[in-house]
């Protein structure tokens, strides 16, 4: 499509349902399947109030996306808040931060499809984990599948996407309620040694980390902003957001109930004794659900777990590279990367360069994984950085209303109590994830923005970005000494609410002094409201 003046445009065509299935399908990846393990370990049958937790702190978090893409509906939105709000230094910081983590994802997606074609073909992951060349090749191979559902337009995109969206939906409710069918034992949640709540409310607190690293997914609905079909009506946005949050942790919580009361302890490994939720991480190493499916000797439902093992990560993989290439395409308009990742497709309408960069980074990584076993622990220590990106969005949110550019009907109720609540539900995410990932995110935002940051004299506004500078070297510093550091020092409590408090009391209200007057905007752009 092109303006007047002959330039192309991106296409408006991604309808609400569309929009809504690309959301879950996106924020629905292979946590469903992972995290319940982790948290019941940790909490017991409470690890569902674990959940419910995690989903109100990033419901806060999400709450603020609803604003911001209501006032700033554009192509990698998110990666663009920061920019009127502070300018190019703590935007550049930001807009990294994303990019590490879309980068990151399409490998950690198609290497997670390989390994559930792993109990098909069992010759593509390692005794370590890791895997083999032959998987590698696989994935890169998925990878290159990635391109083709991305380059040909937007509409295409969102009309397979809706369709193959439902399917995936289906098999997830399917893979619970069939193992609800086959083996649900009420009795799970209160039977054993110390009832529901076996390990107390700390128990609850340890697993919420869990919960926290399985949601992320919501903000790929503003990247798609700019193509929906319903730009001017920002409701559409808003309640995309909203019901995408709500589904995703419906299925969340559906999928811990279902492995809380589908584990039966007569069949389990290790002999165990019933209510030993505390070493069940150690014996259930596998795709937990797999396992159980396996321990019940129910081949249809295993046969449907696996299809989501499969599709599951798939689908949320050639998601992320749609998103992420509009991420890329969001920093070349900011001029922070190449030119070349704003043009579009004359006949499609993508930003065709970005998409290619995702998919040839991701298949490099994915390859990599093989003869460097240590890039696949890495992939995941790595999109912590998305984490630490998503505190820039409750600040630019309160600095966006002062700088009157977010217009009344377009403010959600409460915002100053929901963006405090919603940075410091970010903080603790990227807290959470613990050492080294931590370490290992700012390593490399760190050497991201010294190359590209001399490439493409990234200087201005760098007093605006000190607060956030100086607030990812208080969150790396929480992760070393805390519990899960290297010095493990402060006990996980205490380190928690320090962080809270200090992330509310000081970097908070810094961060919203730091911000610019008046919105800053790239020579020879336009605000996109006036565009």
């Amino acid at each position: 499509m092109e303006n007047k003046d002959g330039e192309i445009k991106l296409n408006k065509a991604l309808t609400f349902p569309q929009m809504l299935v690309i959301g879950l399908i996106a924020a629905v990846g292979t946590g469903a399947l992972f995290a319940p393990v982790a948290m019941v370990s940790a909490a017991g049958p409470s690890a569902v109030i674990g959940w419910v937790i995690g989903a109100i702190m990033y419901a806060f978090v999400s709450l603020t996306f609803v604003e911001l893409s209501k006032t700033y509906p554009e192509a990698g939105g998110p990666s663009r808040y920061s920019l009127y709000t502070h300018g190019r230094f703590t935007n550049a910081l930001n807009a990294f931060a994303s990019l590490i983590w879309y980068i990151f994802i399409p490998p950690i997606e198609a290497l997670a499809t390989v390994e559930g074609l792993q109990y098909l073909y069992p010759h593509f992951i390692s005794s370590t984990g890791a895997p083999t060349l032959l998987g590698a090749g696989l994935g890169v191979v998925i990878l290159l599948l990635f391109l083709p559902l991305n380059y040909f337009g937007v509409r295409a995109f969102g009309r397979y996407s809706f369709y193959i969206g439902i399917i995936k939906l289906l098999a997830y409710l399917l893979a619970a309620f069939g193992m609800a069918f086959v083996f649900f034992r009420f009795q799970n949640f209160y039977a054993y040694k110390g009832g529901f709540a076996p390990f107390g409310f700390s128990g609850i607190l340890f697993a919420i980390p869990f919960a926290m690293f399985a949601f992320g997914g919501i903000r790929v609905v503003p990247d798609y902003s700019e193509e929906t079909t319903e730009t001017k009506e920002k409701r559409f946005l808003g309640r995309t957001i909203i019901y995408t949050v709500l589904g995703q942790s419906l299925i969340y919580i559906l999928f811990s109930i279902v492995f809380i009361a589908g584990v039966k302890w007569s069949a389990i490994g290790g002999g165990i004794s019933p209510g030993s939720w505390g070493v069940l991480d150690t014996v259930i190493t596998e795709n937990p659900f797999v396992y159980l499916a396996s321990t019940f000797h129910s081949y249809p439902v295993l046969i449907i777990v696996l299809i989501v093992s499969i599709l599951g990560p798939f689908v949320t993989g050639y998601v992320y590279v749609g998103g992420g290439a509009r991420v890329l395409l969001a920093t070349a308009r900011s001029k922070i990367m190449s030119s070349s990742m704003k043009k579009l497709s004359e006949t499609y309408a993508v930003p065709y360069w970005a998409i290619i960069a995702f998919v040839v980074v991701g298949a490099i990584v994915a390859f990599i994984s093989a003869p460097v076993p240590g890039i696949y622990a890495l992939l995941t220590d790595a999109v912590v950085a998305g984490y630490l990106g998503f505190a820039v969005t409750p600040v630019s949110m309160i600095v966006s209303r002062r700088q009157s550019m977010t217009k009344e009907s377009d403010r959600i109720p409460g915002g100053p109590a929901i963006a405090v609540i919603a940075f410091v539900s970010s903080s603790l995410i990227a807290f959470w994830s613990g050492w080294p990932s931590v370490p290992y995110a700012l390593l490399i935002l760190t050497i991201t923005m010294v190359v590209f940051g001399a490439v493409f004299k990234i200087k201005e506004h760098f007093v605006n970005s000190l607060w956030y500078i100086l607030y990812m070297v208080f969150i790396l510093v929480m992760s070393y000494i805390g519990s899960d550091g290297a010095l493990n020092i402060i006990s996980f409590i205490t380190s928690t609410i320090i962080v809270v408090l200090v992330s509310a009391i000081v970097f908070f209200p810094w961060g919203i002094i730091s911000g610019l007057k008046e919105a800053y905007v790239p020579e020879g752009q336009i605000l996109p409201e006036l565009d």
